[in-house]
């Protein structure tokens, strides 16, 4: 290629370099300048304060969330307790044989 009474060869060492230098500049320039003119946000002085209605109604939530966690906890522990009556280390399920702390029913096996 021949611009201004001149040789340019595009694979020479100096030619890659300029167009690599061109290439990141032409980056770091997309990616400083701005799309648009962001405004600051005004700051209202003002601040909520929450009425008797809501803190009647804020610890109205409060209580029913404490009381969900109680049930669910209340929950786990009757599904713990269904299971120790299900399942016994000796492979059988009848839960009728077995009261915890109580004897083993020695029929049932024969």
């Amino acid at each position: 290629m021949k611009i201004w009474n001149t040789n340019i060869c595009l694979t020479s060492p100096k030619s890659i370099m300029i167009l690599i230098a061109l290439l990141l500049s032409t980056l770091v320039l997309a990616n400083v300048w701005p799309k648009s003119i962001v405004e600051a946000a005004k700051c209202d002085d003002e601040m909520w304060v929450p009425t008797k209605e809501d803190i009647l109604y804020q610890d109205s939530m409060y209580t029913i969330i404490r009381n969900t966690q109680n049930d669910v906890t209340d929950i786990k522990e009757d599904i713990v307790h269904i299971l120790e009556r299900l399942d016994y280390r000796d492979g059988t399920y009848d839960s009728i044989r077995y009261v915890k702390g109580g004897k083993v029913d020695k029929r049932r096996n024969q």
